[in-house]
């Protein structure tokens, strides 16, 4: 298979492969939460809170970071946000190895790590037009999340295979060495200055053209709320712990393997995923990746088998990297330079906030119901949310990627 045309770009290859083994680290670093936290409290409940620290951060802090990733120099942006995320994660590893953390501890850190990274993704997708022809652009949105997925899946497997052999805090010390990484490559990059917003309005006023910005592009709104249902309703990954330990009985490696799996999944279909995108059915694609999602993780919760699960697993991975590409492609090809940093943030606080409000959602209604029924429920949602879209509305059955334009600001 011929390279695609975008990775013949050496800072948009040297830029991507950093972000790739920096998600590694993060991925790792998150699975290595919630395994903690279940370690030390055996509650799903208590699982969840990780999700809401995760939450928190990102629907509080997620606008100021896309305006500040319109306003200022977004690679110097990046460097601050890594290295604050280095400390994070160094602090967390230093104290779990010296068998002192709590709950509070974990959920803390979490807390913080999700704050720098508010600041930190609006500022990663805005940055990538500097580097990329404006025809690539969309070959390049496209890459993102098979490279999110093969850090989703590295991440948790690695940090299953280090949680067995050094605990949580080797998980940590690797995060750290990742987000020093790409601060090296952030610094060898050669990346010409993008058109930023240069008026001096007040931070409500910048927030509010971003926002009345979306409010104009029906598609994006609409995007954005069938990856709410999926990420909210299907958030599956706070109950793999219990998944693991008390119905498949796999132990820690089993749970680094199932929550690998999807990304597996999604980064196997990848290739078809690139080309489909770039076809005239993006919307019908999206619709149908939703509604395979929610009935795969239907799936998942109903396998009372390993290798079941994983095939499951697998198959909420592929469905979900189908919609998410079409998702995240449209989103940023439909917006202007000097709007991308706030449409990003906010777009993130679907795509990053709903599985964190998902994890606190779905982590409680496990914690009265069990696991089992609580996914079940959960699935139904977004296969049920994306027939309907279908049926009331033609503005994303119809979308197409490649034609999108930016609308005028």
């Amino acid at each position: 298979m011929a390279i695609p045309e975008v990775l013949r770009n050496r800072d948009f290859t040297l830029y991507w492969g950093g972000v790739i083994l920096s998600q590694i680290g993060t991925r790792g670093a998150v699975a290595a939460n919630l395994y903690q936290v279940y370690q030390l409290t055996g509650s799903t409940a208590q699982v969840g809170l990780v999700g809401l620290a995760q939450a928190v951060a990102l629907l509080v802090l997620s606008p100021l970071g896309g305006i500040y990733a319109d306003r200022l120099d977004r690679r110097r942006l990046l460097q601050v946000t890594q290295c604050l995320a280095l400390l994070v994660a160094a602090g967390l590893a230093v104290v779990t190895l010296a068998d002192a953390a709590t709950v509070w501890t974990v959920v803390v850190s979490s807390l913080l790590a999700t704050a720098a990274a508010t600041f930190d993704q609006p500022a990663r997708q805005a940055l990538i037009p500097a580097m990329v022809p404006k025809d690539r652009l969309v070959d390049a949105f496209a890459l993102l999340n098979p490279s999110r997925e093969l850090a989703v899946l590295t991440g948790p497997a690695l940090a299953g295979l280090l949680i067995a052999a050094g605990g949580p805090g080797a998980v940590y010390v690797f995060d750290a060495v990742t987000y020093g990484v790409l601060v090296v490559v952030l610094a060898v990059l050669r990346v010409p200055q993008l058109a930023v917003d240069e008026e001096r309005r007040s931070l409500l006023a910048s927030l509010r053209e971003g926002v009345g910005y979306i409010g104009r592009r029906p598609v994006v709104w609409q995007l954005m709320g069938l990856d709410l249902a999926a990420t909210v309703f299907g958030a599956y990954r706070v109950l793999l712990p219990a998944f693991a330990e008390d119905v498949l009985h796999v132990g820690a490696t089993g749970y680094g393997l199932l929550s690998a799996a999807p990304s597996a999944g999604a980064l196997i279909g990848s290739v078809w995923v690139f080309k489909l995108v770039r076809t005239a059915r993006s919307g019908h694609l999206v619709l149908w990746g939703t509604a395979a999602y929610g009935l795969a993780v239907v799936g998942l919760a109903q396998s009372r088998v390993f290798p079941v699960a994983i095939v499951m697993a697998l198959a909420l991975g592929a469905a979900d990297a189908l919609a998410t590409t079409v998702r995240h492609a449209a989103v940023q090809v439909e917006t202007p330079d000097t709007l991308r940093g706030r449409v990003s943030a906010i777009y993130q606080m679907c795509s990053r906030g709903g599985p964190a409000i998902g994890d606190t959602v779905i982590g409680a209604l496990a914690g009265v119901t069990g696991p089992v029924l609580a996914l079940t429920l959960g699935g139904l949602v977004p296969a049920a949310v994306s027939g309907l879209s279908a049926a009331r509305s033609r503005t994303v059955r119809d979308y197409s990627v490649r034609k999108a334009r930016p609308a005028a600001t």
